[in-house]
C-alpha cells in the first residue's frame, strides 16, 4: 500500500511538473480606448497598439505603434526578461533607449524607462479580473518637476 501511495504521490508531482503554464494574460495585442484619455493630457493620439509576445527562453518582445494626428507611426520595441535588468530599446528611443520589466505578479509588469542614463518614467501594467483591460499608470514629472501619475485604458484586441 505504500509503494502505491509512492508510485501516485511520484505521478502527480511528475504531473505538476510536465502540465503547461498559463499563457500570461499579457500576451496578445492592446489598443488604447481613446475615449478614457486622461483630461491633463493634451491633444492625444489618433491611435496607440501594444503588443506583447513570449519569444521563449524567458524573453519577451515589446511592440509599441503610437499612430499620430497626421499619420506617422512612432516604433517602439524592446526584448527583455521580466528580471528586472535593463534592455536596449529598438526603433524609435525618443522616450527612452533602455527598459527594465519585472512582473510581481501574474498580471502586473513594472517598467522603468531610461533615456541617455536617465529615468525617463516609470510604468506599471495591470490586467482586469477578465483579461479584456489593461490599465497603464505612467508615473513622471512635469516640466516644473512635479511628480504626477496619469492612467491608460487598453482594451484587447488579438
Amino acid at each position: 500500500m505504500i509503494k502505491l501511495a509512492q508510485l501516485t504521490l511520484a505521478a502527480i508531482g511528475l504531473y505538476a511538473v510536465a502540465a503547461p503554464a498559463e499563457p500570461s494574460p499579457f500576451l496578445g495585442q492592446w489598443e488604447l480606448d481613446l475615449t478614457r484619455m486622461p483630461a491633463d493630457y493634451g491633444t492625444p493620439p489618433k491611435r496607440v497598439v501594444y503588443s506583447f509576445a513570449d519569444q521563449g527562453a524567458g524573453q519577451w518582445l515589446t511592440n509599441i505603434d503610437i499612430t499620430a494626428q497626421d499619420g506617422s507611426v512612432r516604433h517602439m520595441a524592446v526584448r527583455y526578461a521580466r528580471d528586472g535588468k535593463a534592455a536596449p530599446g529598438l526603433g524609435d528611443v525618443s522616450e527612452g533607449d533602455t527598459a527594465a520589466v519585472n512582473s510581481p505578479a501574474a498580471d502586473v509588469l513594472v517598467m522603468s524607462i531610461a533615456a541617455e542614463k536617465h529615468l525617463g518614467s516609470v510604468r506599471v501594467y495591470a490586467i482586469s479580473a477578465d483579461g479584456k483591460e489593461m490599465t497603464e499608470s505612467a508615473a513622471n514629472v512635469n516640466n516644473d518637476g512635479a511628480p504626477f501619475v496619469r492612467n491608460f485604458h487598453f482594451k484587447r484586441i488579438g
